[in-house]
C-alpha cells in the first residue's frame, strides 16, 4: 500500500516548530517590537495562559491526530502481511507502552529521582491516546459506532467536568479553573509530587480521555483517505469541509466549555481537530493529489524521524556540534540578530542530522 507523503510532510511541518521554528519566529518578532504582524506571530509561538488557543497549542494535538490518521494504513499493511488479531494487538500495546517509557526517559528517569519523577508527558499522552484509540478502532467494525464513541467521549467528559467540581474548591470557584476543576484535583491528589505543577498537570489523568477522541478523529480521517469512494480531490474537499464544521462546533462549545489545552477540553478537541483536518486537506491535495512534491523534502526529512529529533534535543546530543560549527559565524552578526542566527543554526544542525539518517534509511520506528 502506497505511503502518503503528505502525512510525513505534515508531521515534519508540525515538528519543525518544536525543532526550533517557534523559537526562531519569536526571536524575529523581538526584532520588530512595533510591527503588529510580527508581534502577533510572536504571541502565537507561546501557549495560551489557560483558556484560549494559539498556534503553539495546536502542535501537540496535530501530532496525535496524524498518528491516528496513519493507523488505518498501517493496520491494512499488517493484515496484508498476514498478522493475526493477536499480533496486531501486541504491536499496539508495545508501541503505546514504548512511547510512555520514552516519556519517562524524557522526564529524567535516568536521574533516578523516582520520588519526584513526572509520570505524565507529551509522549505518554500520545502513547495512551493513540493506543486506546487504535484498540477501539480495531475492535469496532461499523463507522457509525466509532462516531458514537467519539461523541460519547466528548459529551461525557464535558458532563463530568461541568458537573463535578473540585471537592476542595471554595464556593463560587470557576469549575473550569485550576482551583475548581475535577481534572486538576485528581492530578493533585493522585499524582502528587509526580505532577508537572503542584495543582495540575497539562498531560494529566482525566484529560487523557478526550485525547483518545483526538486520535480517533485522526483515524476517521485516515479511513476516509484510504477507503472513501470519491476521487482524491473530493476526499481533500471533504476533509476541509469537516474541518470547517468542527471549527463552528468548537466556537459554539467554547461558550459552555472553554477551549483549554491543559484540560484538553471537548471544545479544544474540536478546535484542534478542525485545524488538523484543514492542514491535512491542504497537504494531501498539494502533495498527493496534485503531485507538487519538490518543496516538501525539507519537512519530509523531519517527519520521517520526528521522535528521534524530539529525544535528541532533550538529551542535548547536537548542542556541542552546533557551537563548534556556528558560534564563530554567529559572533559576526550584529548583536540584535545573534539570537535569530543561533536559532537558524540550531535548525540547520538538526535538519542535517536528520538528513544524514534519511539518506542512510535509518528511521526510529516504534
Amino acid at each position: 500500500m502506497k505511503r502518503l507523503e503528505s502525512l510525513d510532510a505534515l508531521r515534519g511541518f508540525d515538528m519543525f516548530f518544536i525543532m526550533g521554528g517557534s523559537s526562531l519566529i519569536a526571536a524575529l518578532a523581538a526584532l520588530f517590537p512595533d510591527n503588529t504582524v510580527w508581534q502577533w506571530a510572536g504571541e502565537q509561538m507561546r501557549h495560551a495562559e489557560w483558556e484560549g488557543l494559539t498556534h503553539h497549542d495546536t502542535i501537540f494535538p496535530l501530532f496525535l491526530f496524524i498518528a491516528g490518521t496513519a493507523w488505518p494504513f498501517s493496520l491494512a499493511r499488517q493484515r496484508e502481511k498476514g498478522f493475526s488479531q493477536k499480533d496486531i494487538i501486541y504491536k499496539i500495546l508495545r508501541r503505546g507502552f514504548m512511547l510512555i517509557f520514552l516519556g519517562w526517559l524524557y522526564n529524567g528517569l535516568l536521574d533516578f529521582h523516582l520520588d519526584t519523577l513526572r509520570l505524565c508527558s507529551v509522549l505518554s499522552r500520545i502513547g495512551m491516546g493513540w493506543m486506546l484509540g487504535a484498540l477501539i478502532y480495531l475492535s469496532v467494525k461499523k463507522e457509525r459506532t466509532l462516531w458514537y464513541i467519539i461523541a460519547f467521549i466528548l459529551l461525557g467528559y464535558w458532563a463530568v467536568m461541568a458537573g463535578i467540581p473540585s471537592p476542595d474548591a471554595p464556593a463560587g470557584t470557576d469549575i473550569f479553573s485550576k482551583e475548581g476543576s475535577i481534572a486538576c484535583y485528581l492530578d493533585k491528589v493522585i499524582l502528587g509530587p509526580h505532577s508537572y505543577k503542584s495543582n495540575y498537570d497539562p498531560e494529566g489523568l482525566l484529560s487523557t480521555i478526550p485525547a483518545v477522541a483526538t486520535a480517533l478523529l485522526g483515524m476517521m480521517a485516515g479511513q476516509k483517505l484510504k477507503e472513501g469512494k470519491e476521487s482524491p480531490a473530493k476526499k481533500a474537499l471533504a476533509l476541509a469541509v469537516a474541518g470547517l464544521g468542527l471549527a463552528g462546533l468548537a466556537w459554539a462549545w467554547h461558550f459552555l466549555f472553554p477551549i483549554n489545552k491543559a484540560l484538553w477540553s471537548s471544545s479544544f478537541v474540536c478546535a484542534t481537530a478542525s485545524y488538523s483536518l484543514l492542514m491535512l486537506a491542504f497537504f494531501y491535495y498539494i502533495i498527493d493529489v496534485k503531485g507538487w512534491k519538490h518543496w516538501d523534502k525539507f519537512f519530509v526529512v523531519i517527519g520521517m524521524n520526528s521522535i528521534t529529533i524530539y529525544m535528541a534535543q532533550r538529551f542535548h546530543l547536537l548542542d556541542g556540534l552546533q557551537h563548534k560549527l556556528f558560534d564563530g559565524l554567529i559572533a559576526l552578526c550584529p548583536d540584535t540578530w545573534q539570537q535569530s542566527a543561533e536559532e537558524v543554526s540550531w535548525i540547520a544542525i538538526c535538519w542535517l542530522f536528520l538528513y544524514l539518517l534519511y539518506r542512510n534509511k535509518i528511521f526510529l520506528k516504534i
